[in-house]
C-alpha cells in the first residue's frame, strides 16, 4: 500500500497543476465542476496521487492495471478525461463516473436539490437478527441500514466485513468507525488478499460517493464472494460516527 504525504510541498505543487488541468478540461469540453465541492476535492486528490505515483492521471475511481508503465499504458486503464466519460457517461447522466465533471444543466439541477433536500438523520434501532440478515442480502445499503447493522454487529447479533475501497490518504483523513479493512481501488487485487479467505462472509463496501465501491462490488462478486453489498450513500453523506488517523 503506497502512502502519499499530502502535506508535502511536492504534492501541493502537483495538486495545483491538477487543478489547472481540471479547469482546462471544463473549459475545453464545455463542462463545469460538481456543485458538491467535496467530490471535486476528493477526485483532484486522487488524480494527483496517480500522477505522483504513475506519472499519468489515471482515473482515481478505477484500479490501475499493469506492473510497468508500458503495461499500464497498453491496458484499458482510464486516463482523465476518459473516453467513456466524454462519450457515454456525461451525455447520458450529466456527469462522469467520478462526478467531478458535469454538464451545466446537471450542476444547476443538483445544486438546487442539495440546498433543499435534508437527509433524515434518524435510523432504525432494535432490529431483529432476521431483519439484519435480510438487509445483508441486499445489493445496496443506505446510511440508516449501515448504522443499524454496525450497532447489531456490536451486539454480536450478526457478523460482516466493512471494507473501505478508497485510497490511504482518504482513509487517513476520514473513515467510518467499524471499518475492518482498507482495500484501495488502485491496488485492489493485491490488497484483496487480506480477505481472500472471507468469501463466505457478508461484505459491505463503501467509498466517497458510492461509485468506486459499486465497481469493486461487481469485481468481488465475479471473483466468488458470496454476498457483497454497496453502501450507496458513500462516506460523503454518512451521518454515523467517523474517525481519522493512520491506524490500518
Amino acid at each position: 500500500m503506497i502512502k502519499i504525504d499530502t502535506q508535502s510541498q511536492e504534492f501541493k505543487e502537483e495538486l495545483q497543476q491538477t487543478q489547472a488541468f481540471a479547469e482546462e478540461v471544463c473549459r475545453s469540453k464545455n463542462l463545469v465542476f460538481n456543485p458538491l465541492e467535496e467530490i471535486n476535492t476528493s477526485t483532484l486528490l486522487g488524480l494527483t496521487r496517480n500522477q505522483t505515483i504513475y506519472d499519468t492521471k489515471f482515473c482515481p475511481c478505477f484500479m490501475v492495471v499493469g506492473e510497468t508503465k508500458e503495461e499500464q499504458l497498453l491496458s484499458d486503464n482510464r486516463i482523465c478525461p476518459c473516453t467513456p466519460a466524454i462519450e457515454k457517461e456525461i451525455p447520458q447522466t450529466g456527469k462522469c463516473h467520478c462526478g467531478i465533471f458535469c454538464t451545466p444543466e446537471y450542476a444547476k439541477k443538483n445544486a438546487l436539490q442539495n440546498t433543499t433536500q435534508e437527509e433524515i438523520s434518524s435510523h432504525s434501532e432494535g432490529l431483529s437478527i432476521e431483519e439484519c440478515q435480510s438487509i445483508l442480502k441486499q445489493s445496496e445499503i443506505n446510511n440508516n441500514e449501515l448504522i443499524s447493522l454496525l450497532e447489531a454487529r456490536d451486539l454480536k447479533m450478526i457478523d460482516f466485513n466493512l471494507v473501505d475501497v478508497r485510497e490511504w490518504m482518504e482513509w487517513n483523513q476520514n473513515r467510518i468507525v467499524g471499518t475492518d479493512y482498507l482495500i484501495p481501488t488502485t491496488s485492489f487485487y493485491n490488497s484483496l488478499q487480506q480477505i481472500e479467505n472471507h468469501k463466505e462472509k457478508p461484505t459491505i463496501v463503501y467509498c466517497y460517493t458510492g461509485s468506486r465501491s459499486a465497481y469493486c462490488q461487481k469485481i468481488m462478486l465475479e471473483m466468488g464472494w458470496k454476498q457483497v453489498s454497496n453502501h450507496t450513500n458513500g462516506i460523503i453523506r454518512y451521518h454515523g460516527i467517523k474517525t481519522s488517523g493512520d491506524d490500518v
